[in-house]
C-alpha cells in the first residue's frame, strides 16, 4: 500500500467522489484507509455517567484504498510510482510528472 498517514488524497469514487483531505489513518492489513471528511456515519450513542455526553455523533469510517488517489502538488490526483534516489532510497513519484511526493 503506497498511500500514508498526512498524504493528501481524492476520493475517485462513491457518494464521496471529488472530495479531497488528508489520511488521517492507513490500516494497510484490510487495505482501508480513513480520510478526514469523507465517509462519515452518524453512531448514536448513549450517555455513560456524568462525564460523557450522548447523542448522534459523526464518524469518519475507512475507505478502500482503490478508491482514492494521491493529489500531487503539480497535477492533481494521480498514481503513485516507485524510484531510487541517488542516496539508494525509494521514493514515491507522480507518474504523470515525475517529481517526487513527500
Amino acid at each position: 500500500m503506497r498511500i500514508r498517514k498526512g498524504d493528501t488524497v481524492q476520493v475517485l469514487s462513491g457518494k464521496n467522489r471529488g472530495k479531497r483531505g488528508q489520511v488521517m489513518v492507513a490500516l494497510p492489513e484490510v487495505g482501508k484507509v480513513i480520510v478526514d471528511g469523507a465517509n462519515l456515519s452518524k453512531r448514536h450513542t448513549k450517555q455513560r455517567g456524568a462525564t460523557m455526553q450522548g447523542g448522534i455523533i459523526d464518524k469518519d469510517m475507512p475507505l478502500p484504498v482503490s478508491a482514492v488517489a494521491i493529489v500531487c502538488p503539480v497535477d492533481g490526483p494521480t498514481r503513485i510510482g516507485m524510484r531510487f534516489d541517488e542516496t539508494g532510497r525509494k521514493v514515491r513519484i507522480c507518474r504523470k510528472c515525475g517529481t517526487e511526493l513527500g
